[in-house]
């Protein structure tokens, strides 16, 4: 138990012995604190234009979220258990609105005279703006998602500036004004952000509980061993297929690796549910994990699945075999890291 404690030990909210506590601030110097937060909320570009020009047939929806927004700031601390009480000088909220891809940023900014940081209180304020954006928009757009919710930047208190892009992701103890001498993670650097990675098993008996799937978890750890973080693994009966590659998409992960529904049955639609959303194809790496499997099976000429970008998101349908599955992701090993980069970045080959 006390090798627990000292691993816990950095954790500004527990005390030597691992309880929970409120960190005494008392000692602080009073000084004037900002911090920014951002979210993007993703809906589909007609829903956005339909916000733009206030025809959802609602009150105003960025007054509303907005209004949301700062007053889930001011009730910050009654929301998150060991937050402080702090006086908020301002609140601000903004949004910027992108038709053509289908998303809002959202981007709170608070402001205080005290001695503890707002970070909480912006990130509050970015998370219910967008929760309430979701509920206006729900009756034209369910599948609406808000993601990425993260500190941007932060002024005043010991440590003095920290802006997200001059640091990428911050160790542990490196933003936390009720840090009372927490010393950085000195492990490896934390990911990059928004390198997450997410499967779809497209199986109508594995969603059932009929059999149990063994592709989604091997694709898991293929994804973790290789940096990505988090992993979502989905279930979903074939006739779901399409709906939960929409929802997945419109979140865009890194990856997006989909098993099952690729041969000739009736039921088998996971390209056809891929298809629509790839605005850059790469049939060469399909072919290549479809050459692959050939080596030990005939049949696996029969795998319709495509590869492409989907956006920002590297998409590969793999078959729903564990052979397959194996084949698919020897192909992608070779290849993964490159096709990211290139195509964030670009870059000759």
């Amino acid at each position: 138990m006390a090798d627990s404690h000292r691993s816990l030990s950095g954790l500004t909210h527990l005390d030597s012995e691992g309880r929970v506590r409120m960190v005494d601030v008392g000692d602080k110097a009073v000084t004037t604190r900002t911090a920014t937060a951002e979210g993007v909320f993703r809906t589909r570009p007609d829903v956005v234009t339909m916000v733009a020009g206030d025809a959802l047939g609602k009150a105003d929806v960025l007054a509303t979220a907005r209004l949301a927004g700062i007053g889930a700031a001011k009730k910050t601390s009654e929301l998150i258990p060991l937050c402080h009480q702090i006086p908020l000088d301002s609140v601000k909220v903004h949004f910027d609105l992108d038709d053509e891809s289908g998303e809002i940023l959202v981007r709170a900014t608070a402001k205080t005279t005290g001695r503890t940081g707002v970070e909480m209180e912006a990130l509050t304020a970015v998370s219910v703006a967008g929760l309430t954006l979701h509920d206006m928009v729900k009756a034209v757009d369910p599948l609406a998602t808000m993601d990425g919710v993260r500190l941007a930047a932060k002024s005043g208190g010991k440590r003095g500036d920290w802006r997200r892009e001059d640091h990428g992701t911050e160790p542990s103890g490196g933003i936390d004004d009720d840090d009372e001498g927490a010393r950085p993670n000195s492990g490896p650097a934390a990911l990059e952000v928004g390198r997450t990675g997410v499967v779809v098993v497209s199986s109508t008996a594995a969603a059932r509980g009929d059999r149990t799937d063994t592709t989604g978890p091997a694709i898991e750890a293929w994804l973790r061993e290789r940096g990505f973080s988090p992993v979502e693994v989905h279930v979903v009966a074939d006739a779901d297929v399409a709906t939960a590659v929409t929802e997945h998409v419109r979140r865009s992960p890194a990856v997006l690796l989909t098993t099952g529904g690729t041969g000739v049955a009736p039921d088998d639609r996971t390209p056809e549910a891929t298809a629509p959303h790839l605005t850059l194809e790469l049939p060469g790496v399909a072919e290549a994990m479809r050459a692959r499997g050939l080596a030990a099976t005939p049949t696996a000429a029969m795998s319709r699945g495509l590869a492409g970008f989907a956006g920002r998101t590297l998409v590969a349908n793999l078959p729903g075999s564990s052979g397959g599955v194996s084949d698919g992701l020897a192909v992608l090993d070779e290849l993964l890291e490159h096709l990211l980069d290139v195509h964030a970045h670009g870059g000759g080959h």
